[in-house]
């Protein structure tokens, strides 16, 4: 299954982070991005709040390739952005860790770290979503045309960190189908 590969390398990646920068182990130990991702569904679910599975997570299930990233990203309608959702999710196991204009920031029971983005320009992507089945719970996932325009747009911003706009470059690669070989590497 496609997203346990993508928690596993994720995993790694947060190791070889915590290595590197001498600690952080509070960002390594047990997070579980597969029951962040389930438990934040059912509680969208179940409060009729419409969503898409956006970033890395679904760049790796649209691609197949298990691509790390630290976090869980969704878009959420920007009408249902209110106290009540984040009341749904804390309710859920999630912990609040700061709100922004467009984003509020979450940490799941198990420390695995999730982003609810909110933009005008997402709402539609968010109608045009796909379903993945995944640990027997249906999730909305968005569109492949739709995230490579995301990932064009994030790549574009010149305020995104050099860094960040590479990733979503080579994003949008993966999503056109320049997967390496599996005796390829990198």
């Amino acid at each position: 299954m496609v997203l346990r590969k993508i928690a596993r390398v994720s995993a790694r990646e947060r190791l070889l982070i915590a290595a590197r920068s001498g600690g952080g182990q509070a960002m390594v130990d047990g997070a579980d991005k597969v029951s962040a991702l389930v438990d934040c569904v059912r509680a969208l679910d179940a409060a009729a709040v419409p969503y898409a599975l956006i970033g890395g997570v679904a760049v790796g299930l649209h691609s197949r390739v298990p691509r790390a990233t630290l976090d869980t990203d969704l878009a959420v309608r920007t009408s249902c952005r209110g106290p009540e959702l984040i009341d749904a999710l804390v309710v859920a196991g999630f912990e609040r860790r700061g709100e922004f204009a467009r984003s509020v920031n979450l940490r799941h029971a198990s420390g695995e770290p999730l982003r609810l983005a909110f933009d005008a320009e997402l709402d539609a992507m968010i109608d045009r979503a796909e379903t993945f089945r995944i640990d027997g719970v249906d999730i909305r996932v968005v569109s492949k045309s739709d995230l490579i325009a995301m990932k064009r747009r994030a790549a574009a911003d010149p305020s995104r960190r050099r860094s960040k706009a590479l990733r979503d470059q080579a994003d949008i690669e993966l999503l056109l189908g320049d997967v390496p070989e599996a005796d390829e590497g990198w």
